[in-house]
């Protein structure tokens, strides 16, 4: 039987990625996603588009319309692309068909790394570097436990970043708080601190991404960028980045941890370098990334070396070569950002070197959206960024 494989959250440029290299090797793929068109959804590689309840708002009826979806496609592959579907499709699994595969290994597992407590706590048993950290189960613990920090700025990060309830998805954020006054505001004021969390000693460094594939706990591949734009320009999401050498200390950190809970799937382990070398943990994301084209684009396919991975199949020898990409749209935010910014921030010369930059990314610099052999999704997110400009 024809292996058909359904790509979730269409409007992610990781989608388009993971639809651009399954569909390049000559498989069925369709693409889903709460509303329609979607990026990925327009892709040459694409045979067919489908829509399901928003997550977020319905995470139950979600899943029933992905079941009906399944039954009518007969599909034998299924790949979400965020923490929000990957997390209702985990918490319903034992519902799918049984020829579907899901790339994950058990659920407890995904909680052993998604869950950032269990992480910390899991990261300290192995011996893997944690900022100073104090578990917290509700803001009342919090707000008791802030009177025994005496340095300042904290982290208070929430145990995840997508936490998934009867009736809704909570999105939470990390906080950096510079005082206690700080820090128990964004205790009373955030709802998600209700939920258990952590409180951290900020760390100063730069940071820095381990991405994995794991084959029922044996590791397949890994891989590392270096992020050379981000937007905001004071760091955020990598708008132009090239690949880099795999750093050998964190790439054995993420390779304890990931054997550890015998790891299925990909995985991304972030970590923060200090000055003096030392990588801190700062958590674990069980999907795939937002630079994922750079990673293809580089020879490591994760995509594709996940489905044959999950399916039996033997995976490639691993050789990358360096690469450079850059999210076009994500780009000319940043040059906006940067030109409306104050003079102490960026001087009229500084401003001058940025535009200069932004129209010569660098030698065979490739777009990671745009591409001339499928330039529909491109056209797609154009109209949608004026769109929102409008708005």
């Amino acid at each position: 039987m024809e292996p058909r494989i359904l790509v979730l959250d269409g409007n992610q440029r990781a989608a388009l990625a993971a639809v651009r290299s399954l569909g390049a090797k000559g498989l069925w793929v369709a693409v889903g996603e709460s509303g329609s068109p979607s990026m990925a959804g327009l892709s040459r590689y694409c045979y067919q588009c489908i829509t399901y309840a928003d997550p977020f708002t319905a995470p139950r009826r979600f899943f029933e319309d992905l079941l009906e979806q399944i039954r009518e496609l007969n599909i034998s592959f299924l790949l979400p692309i965020t923490e929000a579907t990957t997390y209702v499709i985990l918490a319903y699994r034992d519902e799918l068909p049984a020829h579907v595969t899901l790339p994950f290994p058990e659920t407890g597992s995904v909680e052993q790394l998604a869950n950032k407590n269990n992480l910390f706590q899991l990261a300290l048993q192995q011996g893997v570097p944690v900022p100073e950290t104090v578990f917290c189960e509700t803001a009342e613990e919090g707000v008791k436990a802030l009177e025994t920090i005496t340095h300042y700025p904290v982290v208070l990060k929430p145990f995840k970043s997508k936490i998934l309830q009867p009736t809704s998805i909570v999105s939470t954020q990390v906080v950096i708080a510079y005082s206690a006054q700080e820090a128990a505001a964004a205790l009373r004021d955030h709802l998600f601190f209700q939920f258990p969390f952590t409180i951290q000693s900020f760390i100063e460094g730069s940071g820095q991404g381990i991405f994995a594939l794991f084959d029922h706990g044996e590791p397949v591949c890994f891989f590392a960028h270096r992020r050379l734009r981000e937007k905001p320009p004071g760091g955020g999401v990598s708008v132009l980045c090239e690949s880099a050498p795999v750093d050998d200390q964190l790439r054995t950190y993420a390779e304890k941890l990931l054997r550890t809970v015998t790891w299925h799937g990909v995985a991304m382990v972030e970590f923060r370098v200090s000055p003096d070398g030392t990588g801190y943990l700062m958590e674990v994301n069980p999907r795939f990334w937002g630079s994922l084209q750079l990673a293809i684009d580089s020879g490591i396919d994760f995509p594709w070396w996940l489905y044959l991975a999950s399916t039996g199949q033997t995976v490639p020898q691993v050789s990358w070569q360096h690469r450079r990409v850059r999210w076009l749209l994500g780009d000319l935010d940043r040059l906006y950002l940067v030109l409306k910014s104050a003079p102490d921030t960026y001087t009229f010369g500084q401003k001058l070197v940025e535009i200069l930059r932004f129209f010569k990314p660098g030698w065979r610099t490739r777009h990671e959206v745009n591409r001339w052999k499928d330039l529909r999704p491109f056209w797609f997110e154009v109209k949608q960024y004026l769109r929102a400009l409008k708005s």
